[in-house]
């Protein structure tokens, strides 16, 4: 009788410190969507002499790698290719970073503090660097994201064709 509780203490010793050994933590990279150190007004100005050349709009995606909204709906973009294919063919997209790293405050009073809407917050400017429209992402969602069907409506809202004076007769 004792050799079994033996046999069973020791089982249990060794059973226990074997559950009781903890795994290391997955060490998740963090997300690098957004460049603090970017030249926020350079890439926009460059957006802009591109859309201008190229008869497009800017659209501009501000927030933050520490904003989960804002890396979902990078992810929803890139993962849908309509959506994806209709943003680059119809704009010149930039992504402005707003973080505690660097919060733009000239680009973002240059473009007429869209965090206000919060973030992501997107910005479409002309062709001529004007802005023509500031969105609030929050009425792009639906249920526990953005609405691919939302998102495509705003995009084709405000294309460089859309506001042209003739198409709106």
């Amino acid at each position: 009788m004792k050799k079994l509780a033996l046999v069973i203490l020791a089982f249990i010793a060794v059973s226990g410190t074997a559950f009781a050994q903890e795994k290391e933590p997955v060490k998740k990279e963090p997300v690098k969507i957004y460049n603090p150190k970017a030249n926020a007004k350079a890439d926009i100005d460059a957006a802009v002499a591109k859309a201008k050349k190229e008869g497009k709009h800017v659209f501009i995606q501000v927030g933050g790698n520490w904003c989960s909204w804002c890396i979902a709906f990078h992810k929803l973009v890139d993962a849908t290719p309509e959506l994806k294919d209709y943003l680059n063919s119809n704009y010149e997209t930039v992504l402005v970073n707003y973080s505690q790293d660097n919060k733009n405050p000239a680009v973002m009073a240059s473009l007429g503090y869209p965090g206000r809407f919060g973030f992501p917050v997107f910005v479409i400017l002309d062709g001529n660097g004007k802005v023509i429209h500031i969105q609030n992402s929050a009425y792009l969602e639906e249920g526990k994201g953005h609405s691919v069907k939302k998102v495509m409506e705003f995009l084709k809202g405000w294309t460089f064709a859309a506001v042209k004076p003739e198409n709106n007769k």
